[in-house]
């Protein structure tokens, strides 16, 4: 079964919603899969999502408040298959992290989403609600075109 964790900076706000966005996609579409979520800072570790981000999901019909917060580690990249950062920051981030025996393919969120590949989902944690949305449209995008990918690969 392919495993996915989608990574952002503090895992409140972005990564929970990718999460999100793909296990409904994916529920959708009656694919099996194993969706993470983690931060590369661990300030936020065992909180709940940001509750601009819950109630961005609440409106689209999906429930993450049993979500909670958690950094990523160096066994993250030999348990998934696809560690997916939300933006080129992260993706820095976990390649230095990444150990020599890494087995996860690292890619960006919006290179799954043709015409928005090399692009960040951008971070809405200082704007308001209408940032949430924004986050919530891109993340979906992204979450339908995995799912075309994995479903591609059997």
């Amino acid at each position: 079964m392919p495993s996915i964790l989608f990574v952002c900076l503090g895992n409140i706000c972005r990564s929970p919603l990718a999460e999100a966005a793909l296990r409904e996609e994916a529920r959708r579409r009656r694919l099996d899969l194993i969706v993470d979520s983690a931060g590369t800072g661990n300030w936020h570790a065992g909180e709940p999502p940001d509750p601009r981000a819950v109630a961005t999901a609440a409106r689209n019909g999906v429930d993450i408040t049993a979500l909670r917060a958690r950094q990523v580690t160096r066994a993250d990249f030999r348990r998934f298959d696809h560690i997916v950062a939300l933006d080129l920051d992260n993706l820095k981030d976990l390649r230095k992290l990444a150990p020599a025996d890494a087995t996860a393919r690292l890619s960006l969120l919006l290179d799954h989403v043709p015409g928005r590949e090399g692009q960040g989902v951008v971070d809405p944690w200082f704007g308001d609600e209408a940032g949430f949305d924004v986050t919530w449209a891109e993340v979906t995008d992204a979450a339908r075109g995995l799912v075309d990918q994995l479903g591609r690969r059997g």
